[in-house]
This record gives C-alpha cells, structure tokens and sequence, in this order.
C-alpha cells in the first residue's frame, strides 16, 4: 500500500498522466483504482482530518479550529471536461478554487466552481458543505470580494 500511496502522490506532484508513471512503481491501474475508491469513501478527507488534529494539537490547540480564513482565486485550465467559466475581473478563463483554512494555514475546506462565480456565492456554497471538524467554527475572515 506504500507504493501506492508514492505514486499516487508522484502523479500528483508531477502531473504526469497515469499511464506514463515510472515502471518502478506499481502498475498505473491499480494505483488508479486506489485513488478513485480513496475519493469516493472519504478516505482523503478523513487523512486531511487527521493530520489536521494532530499538527493543531502538536501546536498546543483543540483539534477543532474556532477560527478560519477564506479566499478565492481564479487559475486558467485547458479544454479538460468540468467547470469552466470566465472571470472578468481577472481577466481568466477557467475556474476558481474557494478555500477555507484555518489560522495555522491547515486546510479546511475546498470547493471548485466556474470562475464566473462569484466570491460570495462560493463561499456560501463551500460553508454549507464544511466536514464535521468544522463544527467549533466562530469566525471567519474573508477578503472585500
């Protein structure tokens, strides 16, 4: 399972197509069936959690944040299938990344919307989805958009 979890983050870091992984790793299908199953049980969010608690605790915190950060922003992106849009104030076609962090800069929250959408709707949209560690969450500073 090791080796499938570096090249799962080898593709990540890289880029690479899956079918062009290094033939040191594991074969690029089952490593491929991995992190599809890994996406769709929760497996992901669930380990995000996890190392959250535990740097926020190794910190001195409750697991829990009480306070976050919340920002967007608008990145190009080629003709791949999925939300696409363009955002006039940047001058960008393609989508925009919500993110929620907390105040050590740990990840929350992520949603990936149209970069047509507005700032304000894609926070509503990220904060009606926040995860169960999200529960103690006060406040939350966010830009002028």
């Amino acid at each position: 399972m090791r080796q499938v979890v570096n090249a799962i983050l080898y593709v990540l870091k890289t880029g690479c197509q899956w079918r062009q992984m290094p033939r040191e790793l594991p074969a690029w299908n089952a490593v491929y069936y991995y992190f599809h199953r890994w996406l769709r049980d929760g497996t992901w969010e669930r380990l995000n959690h996890a190392l959250r608690s535990r740097l926020r605790r190794k910190g001195g915190r409750h697991k829990h944040p009480t306070a976050g950060c919340l920002d967007s922003q608008s990145v190009k992106c080629t003709t791949v299938p999925g939300p696409r849009g363009y955002d006039a104030g940047k001058k960008v076609n393609g989508r925009k990344r919500h993110l929620l962090v907390d105040t050590l800069g740990l990840l929350l929250a992520v949603v990936v919307t149209a970069a047509r959408v507005q700032d304000r709707d894609g926070a509503r949209l990220l904060l009606r989805h926040l995860p169960g560690g999200c529960k103690k969450l006060r406040k939350v500073w966010v830009d002028g958009g």
